[in-house]
């Protein structure tokens, strides 16, 4: 057997967790989250996920209807490749939870170019037990 002497040898390190990487260094964005489950924040404010829009609506028809609840910070609407109609959804992100709670609450349920709209959170945070999982594998 070859005997190795006792000098300090460095170890390659692949992957995460190896020397030099971004987290090292701080250089990622914070996002701040309330704590428990509810509505996940994005960089800039919360996310509405709209269904049921009608297939000839357009991002102004949702600003408008969607803007009374406060400033939007971002507005996606969609359009199939195909038929360049909308898919029947669209995503509203407002700055403030006040103002993305407020237009789930007033909106959902309505009745919007002659279909009945419904609003709620895009994206939800898990509750701390979800994360962790039953350890079965």
């Amino acid at each position: 057997m070859t005997s190795f002497p006792e000098e300090s040898y460095e170890t390659k390190v692949r992957g995460r967790g190896g020397r030099g990487q971004a987290g090292d260094k701080g250089d990622f964005d914070s996002v701040k989250q309330i704590s428990g489950p509810g509505p996940a924040r994005s960089i800039e404010g919360y996310i509405v996920f709209i269904t049921n829009v009608h297939e000839e609506a357009q991002e102004d028809d949702i600003h408008d209807l969607f803007a009374e609840f406060g400033e939007i910070k971002n507005l996606h609407l969609n359009l199939d490749r195909r038929t360049c109609f909308v898919k029947g959804y669209a995503l509203v992100e407002y700055g403030s939870l006040k103002e993305a709670k407020q237009a789930i609450e007033q909106m959902d349920g309505q009745e919007f170019m002659e279909q009945t709209i419904h609003v709620d959170w895009a994206f939800l945070k898990a509750p701390f037990n979800a994360w962790r999982g039953s350890g079965g594998r």
